[in-house]
């Protein structure tokens, strides 16, 4: 396994947007280095959806380097959000998907 893609972790803060309703902004929890392997792709409304896993290495429940269901990795202008995780030996497997 070669660990040997920098990806931003980032998590979701919703903020009020002064008009009664709220904006999505997404704040940077750190860089993690990752091995990524492409799945299938899925179409999603027409708009083709590539399915990847991302492995990082592990952390302790609660660590802010520890990926959640929900949460996105950033590389660049890409953006992939992680749907799920697993928990491996001395890793963890991030099921996610890259965002049109």
């Amino acid at each position: 396994m070669r660990m040997n893609r920098a990806m931003v972790l980032e998590e979701a803060m919703d903020t009020p947007d002064g008009a009664g309703g709220r904006v999505r902004r997404w704040r940077a929890l750190g860089t993690l280095w990752a091995d990524v392997l492409a799945g299938a792709v899925r179409d999603v409304d027409g708009v083709a959806v590539g399915m990847l896993k991302i492995t990082v290495r592990a952390a302790p429940f609660g660590a802010p380097s520890r990926p959640m269901a929900g949460q996105r990795f950033r590389e660049g202008s890409r953006v992939f959000r992680i749907t799920g995780v697993a928990e491996g030996e001395r890793t963890l497997t991030c099921t996610a998907e890259e965002m049109p």
